[in-house]
């Protein structure tokens, strides 16, 4: 497992939906995963220490983990299949490990919110990590190619580079 951190939470440009970006720890690559507006607005609302006045789906759920005495370890994302993420919340209560299918959007806005820390299994990451230093030849890519890389598209045309050349 390749452990990584939320990198960014960015706003297509095409569409309502939103990207994460994961990065992982040890070095520069990165895993974009498409995510819904809410669970957007649910990672970046903790991730912001934004306090809103009532809880939110995910804080439920953090309480009700809570109250039923487990406590989650960590999240992992564990499979990609037909261009879908699938994700694992990992829990331990008494000792009994617990495993909840998830979708990785949910398991990362859990993950934030108790502070767990959030792998990529290797084979997701080999299948579906960019290297930014790689070089694509963007004149060869089908059209499915070209799709899967708009996260990332999404991602380097919204970085601010401005301040490199000093």
């Amino acid at each position: 497992m390749i452990k990584v951190t939320i990198d960014s939470v960015r706003a297509s440009l095409l569409s309502q939906h939103r990207v994460v970006v994961l990065k992982e720890e040890e070095m520069e690559r990165y895993l974009a995963i498409w995510i819904g507006p809410y669970e957007a607005d649910a990672i970046t609302i903790k991730l912001q220490g934004v306090e809103i006045a009532r809880p939110l789906t995910h804080d439920l759920l953090q309480q009700s983990i809570d109250k039923l005495g487990a406590k989650v370890s960590h999240i992992v994302v564990n499979d990609l299949q037909d261009d879908t993420f699938y994700a694992r919340v990992i829990m331990d209560r008494d000792g009994e490990r617990i495993e909840l299918d998830s979708r990785p959007s949910d398991a990362m806005a859990l993950a934030v919110r108790v502070q767990a820390p959030i792998f990529v299994s290797e084979s997701v990451m080999e299948r579906a990590g960019v290297t930014p230093e790689q070089e694509i030849d963007l004149d060869a890519l089908t059209p499915e190619e070209e799709e899967k890389l708009e996260p990332y598209r999404d991602f380097i045309e919204g970085l601010d580079l401005g301040d490199l050349d000093e």
